[in-house]
């Protein structure tokens, strides 16, 4: 290692390892190892430049060095397969991140689906100067060399898509704007191991990493030179990469990707010729400061990249912010928004020009003209510019009165916008804290930390009075949660056919927050189509994107106004994952409903219910037809009664609907019917006895065979089966009883005499009483397939109240309303119309009322005997009817000559010789 322009700085380290480890151990081979890292960084002929993520000392000396060097070539530490999104950067508000999305995979676990890969980008990052910088520079290259959104699931077998709430703060919905995705960051510079964190944390007097690498590396770099930024971190990138604990995984991956970026860099060099003098290599320092043995455009060894699995990649650009990036990373509340306000001091410090994307959106064009670069100097030998750095004592910033005092007087300001009772003497208070806590620290000049520590301390005091405390406030105040957007030109196509769409309505949708839209479809009919879209929204995306105040839409029924509140700004990501499933509403509406029918969990109800939206979004009857009759197929398999009242419930709907709207009903739902009752017939017997069916369960089994008779049996069904279904019943649960007795009397084999008597019995037994409630639960269901035994229901209520004592009844009370309120809720209503109906409405009424059930019935009429034809004479009295009826028949016979008692005696005499029919019927007219 002779003649290295660090063989000084190793002789330091040498007897510095002698002096403190007392000879050659662990430590010196650590402590050179750092420096042959750093050398051989250097000395690599394509120019590495290491940065850390959303860094602002990073981008400043990127934006310095890309104009200094003015490179033909950018290789930059991205995934490549998201290069063609990079150019739409520019119709975009920073921050946003790039996204890779797969809802259809193939080769990896089904329940990883959808994919999502992120990389969120912002204005003081490094990655985004040099994109910027190879856009808009003719004759510039930008290659992405990073594996692809493919390799980051087929390496990551331990893919660990949960967040950490502890990292969200109190705005969830921006901390969430990359959902589940994976994040993907150039410079992810963070020790890999908790004891390392600590003991930087510790002695540096600082709470959180992201506070460390303010004050000892943002500060430090902000105005060095591009040699001595270049080797600081490689310093640190080795150092946390040689500290790093023994993680098979993700140091294999961590390798991976390094062999990989060189191995795309090699093969681009040799299939255009580029000099690897004109090329700039930017990446993580982590990675910066590898040691694969593919390091380097000389690296003798090949890596051999596996191909891509057969999912199908989506792309797009979603908004990001500061929370999201903060989140998903690990990093302190407050620190991207920190950096950013960061960023623009330093640029106004050092007078140097950024570079953007020109017709960036969001971005005001710099005052500050920099001077023009001079040609780059030739390739001069690599300095030692360590020892320099790691001798030179810390260089101590002087107060900045002014700025601290604007801090303190702006967070004073907020902080009485928000309900705190703060004053002048607070903002004095402030001020000092903040200078004291600095000293404390070991700096003379406050960090944006220590005035946060000071505010909160001097501010918040006992309570937080609205709904954001004093830390929160001093983040928007040093540049708030800035959060991005996605320019229409840059959306996907579904995405630019909602605004089209949705234009009538004269709102500016791109903006974030709630817009208030208002349809009336008679005055404006164009706005019909408007109210499609809108249906369609809210049923595809979060239920705050389209949320409809007032109108609704049921099978049958359009609204003539609607009024709605929008957010389609704040759901962005939504509506562009929205996108990559199709390129219009109605295509994705239709590929979901198709995906929820023939899923292998589909049950009938869900089948049903996409046939219901099916109908209500897209109209017509093909993709309705279709889906019926997969809810046809569903049916037959099925062999539980968990979805019957779901089922019930839509079937009823929806043959209202047809019935109403269609000349004839569809074939399929004819089938469903049919099927349907033969289905629950034959389960029904089991669904009696099966502990695991409920009640309510059966009552809509019974609903269905009920309400569905008339047409079922017009069908071609059998009532026979339902009713020996009935006959095999035989339940052990007391409400199932109960409901058992229900359908007998709908059948006619249990008269309502003896269902009165049973109940009866049923008080009389002292050991039947405890579990009268679970009876009566088993008849409030009942009303659903036979409506017409409320007033029995009523009845049995009623007969428990007015005869079990006060000691029974008292601790049975409790148990009565809890168990119809859990089992039969939605029922009550019907009984409690029933009862109103039956009851007195006055309570003077209520002494002198007796209950319809304990009158006494009125004994039946005598017939009259019978005297002669009564009512057949009168044909022979009138016989033009009779003649008339004969003319239209073709019949000529005459009247046959016979007296009155002939006339009397043939038809009508079998009244009289039989009167046991018309005594029956007069006994149930008068039953009642």
């Amino acid at each position: 290692m002779t003649g290295t322009p660090f063989t000084a700085l190793r002789g330091q380290l040498h007897e510095a390892a002698a002096e403190f480890a007392g000879g050659a151990d662990a430590l010196e081979g650590i402590l050179l190892g750092l420096v042959d890292d750093v050398d051989r960084a250097v000395a690599e002929p394509l120019e590495i430049f290491p940065v850390c993520h959303h860094s602002p000392a990073s981008a400043l000396a990127m934006a310095r060095r890309l104009r200094e060097k003015q490179p033909k070539v950018v290789y930059l530490e991205l995934c490549e397969d998201m290069t063609p999104l990079l150019t739409e950067l520019r119709n975009c508000r920073l921050p946003v991140a790039v996204q890779a999305f797969a809802s259809d995979i193939d080769g990896f676990p089904e329940d990883w689906a959808p994919l999502s890969v992120v990389a969120p980008i912002t204005e003081a990052s490094a990655e985004y100067q040099a994109i910027a910088y190879a856009l808009d520079t003719p004759g510039v290259e930008l290659v992405l060399v990073d594996r692809s959104s493919d390799h980051v699931f087929q390496w990551d077998r331990r893919h660990d898509r949960a967040d950490d709430p502890a990292a969200r703060e109190e705005d969830g919905t921006e901390a969430a704007l990359h959902g589940e995705a994976v994040g993907v960051e150039i410079g992810d510079l963070r020790p890999r191991f908790a004891e390392l964190e600590e003991h930087l944390l510790r002695h540096g007097k600082v709470r959180h990493w992201s506070e460390w690498w303010h004050q000892y590396v943002e500060v430090p770099l902000g105005d060095s030179d591009h040699d001595t930024y270049r080797q600081v971190m490689f310093l640190i990138g080795s150092l946390f990469r040689r500290l790093a604990p023994g993680d098979g995984d993700r140091v294999r991956v961590d390798e991976d990707r390094e062999r990989y970026m060189w191995t795309r860099m090699r093969e681009h060099l040799a299939a255009t010729g580029t000099d690897p003098a004109d090329c700039l290599y930017v990446c993580g320092a982590f990675h910066a400061a590898s040691r694969v043995d593919e390091f380097g455009i000389g690296g003798g060894e090949t890596f051999a990249i596996s191909p891509r699995t057969a999912t199908t990649w989506q792309y797009g650009l979603i908004p990001s912010s500061n929370a999201a990036i903060e989140a998903q990373f690990g990093l302190a509340s407050g620190s991207v928004s920190i950096a950013a306000t960061q960023w623009t001091k330093n640029l106004k410090r050092t007078r140097v020009k950024p570079y953007r994307l020109e017709g960036q959106a969001g971005t005001k064009k710099t005052a500050t003209k920099a001077a023009s670069p001079a040609a780059p100097p030739a390739a001069a030998p690599a300095e030692d510019r360590l020892s320099g750095f790691l001798q030179r004592p810390p260089v101590l910033d002087t107060l900045d009165e002014s700025e601290l005092l604007g801090w303190s007087v702006d967070i004073v300001r907020a902080a009485r916008r928000n309900g705190y009772l703060a004053s002048t003497a607070d903002a004095i208070a402030v001020f000092e804290t903040s200078i004291l806590l600095a000293g404390m620290r070991d700096r003379a000049k406050p960090t944006p930390y220590d005035f946060q520590d000071a505010a909160v301390t001097c501010i918040e005091k006992d309570s937080v009075p609205g709904r954001r405390d004093v830390r929160r406030l001093v983040e928007i105040m040093m540049g708030g949660d800035r959060i991005g957007q996605v320019g229409y030109e840059a959306l996907p196509p579904l995405a630019r056919d909602v605004h089209d769409r949705l234009a009538p309505l004269e709102l500016n949708l791109q903006q974030r927050g709630v817009r208030r839209a208002l349809l009336d479809m008679t005055s404006r009919p164009e706005l019909r189509a408007c109210s499609d879209v809108l249906w369609m929204l809210r049923r595809l995306l979060p239920s705050g994107a389209a949320r409809p105040v007032m109108g609704e839409r049921r099978l049958g029924e359009r609204s003539i106004q609607e009024s709605w509140d929008l957010a389609l700004g704040t759901h962005q990501r939504a509506l562009i994952e929205l996108g990559y499933e199709g390129v219009s509403l109605e295509q994705v509406l239709e590929q979901r409903l198709r995906r929820t029918a023939y899923g292998p969990r589909a049950t009938t109800a869900e089948v049903l219910a996409a046939v219901e939206d099916a109908t209500l979004y897209l109209g017509g009857r093909r993709l309705a037809d279709e889906l019926g009759n997969r809810a046809l197929d569903v049916l037959a398999g099925e062999r539980t009664v968990d979805g019957a009242p779901e089922v019930l419930r839509r079937v009823r709907g929806l043959l209202a609907y047809y019935r109403t709207s269609e000349p004839v009903l569809p074939p399929w739902i004819e089938s469903f019917v049919r099927t349907g009752y033969a289905h629950y017939c034959t389960l029904l017997p089991t669904a009696f006895r099966d502990e695991d069916a409920t009640v309510g369960q059966v009552a809509a089994m019974l609903g269905f065979l009920f309400s569905m008779e008339g047409l079922a049996l017009s069908l071609g069904c059998d009532r026979t089966q339902l009713e020996l279904a009935v006959a095999q019943a035989h339940p052990r649960d007391p409400a199932k009883t109960a409901l058992l007795w229900a359908a007998q009397v709908q059948l006619g084999t249990l008269s309502r005499g003896e269902l009165r008597a049973r109940c009866d019995e049923l008080l009389a037994n002292p050991l039947v009483v405890p579990t009268y409630p679970r009876y009566l639960s088993g008849f409030v269901h009942a009303l659903e397939p036979v409506p017409g035994l409320a007033d029995v229901v009523v009845e049995a209520v009623s007969n428990a109240f007015g005869r079990l004592p006060d000691a029974v009844l008292l601790p049975w009370l409790p148990v009565l309303i809890t168990t119809l309120r859990s089992n039969a809720a939605e029922l009550a209503p019907l009984l409690i119309r029933e009862a109103g109906r039956i009851f007195p409405a006055r309570l003077a009424a209520l002494d002198a009322w007796v209950p319809p059930w304990h009158r006494r019935p009125a004994a039946p009429r005598p017939l009259p005997a019978a005297t002669g034809p009564r009512g057949a004479a009168l044909l022979p009295a009138h016989p033009a009817t009779v003649d008339a009826l004969a003319k239209l028949l073709g019949s000529a016979e005459g009247w046959t000559a016979t007296d009155a008692s002939a006339r009397g005696g043939r038809g009508v005499a079998l009244l009289t010789t039989h009167p046991g029919t018309v005594d029956a019927l007069a006994r149930v007219l008068t039953d009642r």
